[in-house]
């Protein structure tokens, strides 16, 4: 990992390093089946110490890290590697292997590690052997106790690299055929952007079974606590160009929750096509991620571009059991981000999908500004309508696809492939009134097959002001549509709520466009 790769898991806008202190199990709790013959395991077991835990006293982590590991600069923790030959089943010519990441620096939390063989589960021992130290620190004798940060996943493809981790509070990330990391998911999100502050579940303790020879699926499982909420966590992990993850949940409340996050996914965006507000950096775009995608449980498709806004933008919305959800990097150009070193344009995308009926709730996307592409500035998660209660259990399950996902295509409905923004008006003739300009590009689905002559409109919706100059027309060069429309704002600040979708007659040809503009205080609503 380099140093961006650390902080983007640690962080959430500017809150990030304190958050990885949270919600630590003691290793009397997590360590359960810990003999070292092997104890049975299963998940319902792993339930049942959820849930006893949920019933207890929360118990934060303690400061156990020798000081050596305090103190360590961010060169020292990088100088300390795990040795490959040292991972779980490399010798054992299996489809896996797995590597563990040291404790020190940011990760002062121990995790502990069980391989489950045949329903027994084994504890892995730190051994200070298994890494080697590239720097010229003294890191002394460390205790036979002390745990891991976290670990990641090798595959038999190419056990050089990994394919995902699992490293810090509750993140973890995967990457699909571009083998590029990029967005993060958590267990889960408990009062994000909230005023009183976020909380930030912790898993304390993993279960990794051993595959079986030949086998190309992986099983995990987690124990995840806060002084919110306990949960068990069971993950069934396959690589491929799709990197695929089916998720089990059991929640046990501590308290009333009724500001949670399923399926929570975080991402970055600094600069892109439409939001140019911190736009001094050479590369002409810098994102992890360009769009929310959601399919509701309508069978609507709605597509909303991010945004660095200017201050903590939050909005949600409403559904009832949402098919899919999800934050892609739609835009796959290089000449887009002019980036040779982190490669945005080979970013993952990260699809959910529920599987099961998750209710009445809201998608939720919060938007919080930042001027660092290393700090995490994007959540979107599901929020139920259900407000979850101590000493009940709480059962939901999703699938995660990572990598160059495209739900919407099976749709046959074009999608957005690029929004754009600027000063409206007609160009050659003199402003009279500020107005802002949206161009919107379409792609695929009928929008292929229609003439030259179709007529297709643009159905446009806006909360507030007056739009005007409207078109759509083909566009040549990606073989889709281009819609345009100018938007005149009352003297209000208040965001605009935005809409459009693509039509030929009663046929709608498009997912629909979603955004939301916030305009300028009327004294700085130049008209150049």
């Amino acid at each position: 990992m380099d140093r961006r790769t650390l902080i983007k898991a640690l962080a959430l806008g500017a809150g990030g390093v304190w958050a990885l202190k949270m919600g630590a199990v003691s290793a009397a709790q997590t360590d359960g089946p810990a003999a070292s013959q092997g104890q049975a395991f299963s998940l319902d077991w792993l339930k049942g110490q959820a849930r006893y835990l949920a019933r207890q006293p929360y118990v934060a982590p303690g400061d156990t890290l020798p000081d050596a590991l305090h103190g360590l600069s961010w060169d020292e923790y990088q100088g300390i590697r795990f040795r490959p030959e040292r991972a779980l089943w490399a010798d054992q010519d299996l489809a896996f292997q797995i590597q563990l990441f040291h404790l020190g620096l940011y990760f002062q939390s121990p995790v502990r590690i069980h391989e489950v063989i045949n329903g027994l589960a084994h504890p892995v021992a730190y051994d200070a052997d298994m890494f080697q130290h590239e720097g010229n620190q003294a890191l002394g004798e460390l205790p036979s106790d002390l745990g891991f940060a976290g670990f990641r996943i090798h595959y038999h493809t190419n056990f050089q690299l990994d394919l995902a981790a699992f490293l810090g509070a509750s993140y973890f990330r995967a990457v699909g055929k571009a083998m590029q990391f990029g967005l993060s998911a958590r267990g889960l999100a408990v009062n994000t952007a909230a005023p009183d502050g976020e909380e930030f579940p912790r898993f304390t303790a993993f279960w990794l079974e051993r595959p079986e020879p030949g086998a190309h699926q992986l099983r995990v499982w987690a124990m995840l606590d806060s002084p919110s909420v306990a949960g068990a966590y069971a993950f069934l992990l396959e690589p491929g160009p799709v990197f695929s993850m089916d998720v089990e949940v059991a929640l046990y409340p501590r308290t009333e929750l009724d500001r949670i996050g399923f399926a929570p996914l975080t991402s970055m965006y600094q600069v892109g096509e439409n939001s140019r507000r911190i736009a001094y950096d050479w590369r002409p775009e810098i994102h992890d991620s360009d769009g929310l995608l959601m399919h509701t449980g309508a069978g609507q498709w709605l597509w909303r571009p991010l945004a660095n806004p200017a201050a903590l933008r939050y909005n949600s919305f409403l559904d009832r059991d949402p098919k899919g959800f999800g934050l892609l990097q739609r835009d796959r150009s290089f000449a887009n981000y002019q980036d040779d070193g982190v490669f945005y344009d080979r970013r993952p995308s990260l699809w959910i999908e529920p599987r099961s009926g998750w209710g009445a709730g809201r998608v939720e996307l919060v938007e919080i500004p930042t001027v660092d592409e290393t700090f995490d500035n994007i959540v979107a998660y599901w929020n139920p309508d259900q407000i979850l209660v101590p000493n009940r259990e709480y059962l939901f399950a999703y699938r995660m696809s990572w990598g160059e996902v495209e739900p919407e295509v099976q749709s046959g409905l074009a999608s957005v492939r690029a929004t754009r923004t600027g000063l409206g008006g007609v160009v050659g003739q003199p402003r009279e009134y500020f107005s802002w300009r949206f161009v919107i590009d379409f792609q695929g689905g009928l929008l292929t097959m229609l003439a030259e002559d179709a007529e297709v409109v643009p159905d446009i919706k806006a909360s507030r002001g007056r739009v005007e100059i409207t078109s759509a027309r083909p566009l040549a060069s990606i073989r889709g549509y281009r819609a345009m429309f100018d938007l005149v704002p009352d003297e209000s600040e208040s965001p605009i709520d935005l809409s459009l979708v693509l039509r030929r007659g009663t046929q709608i040809l498009t997912e629909t466009w979603v955004y939301q503009y916030t305009p300028p205080p009327p004294a700085d609503r130049k008209l150049v």
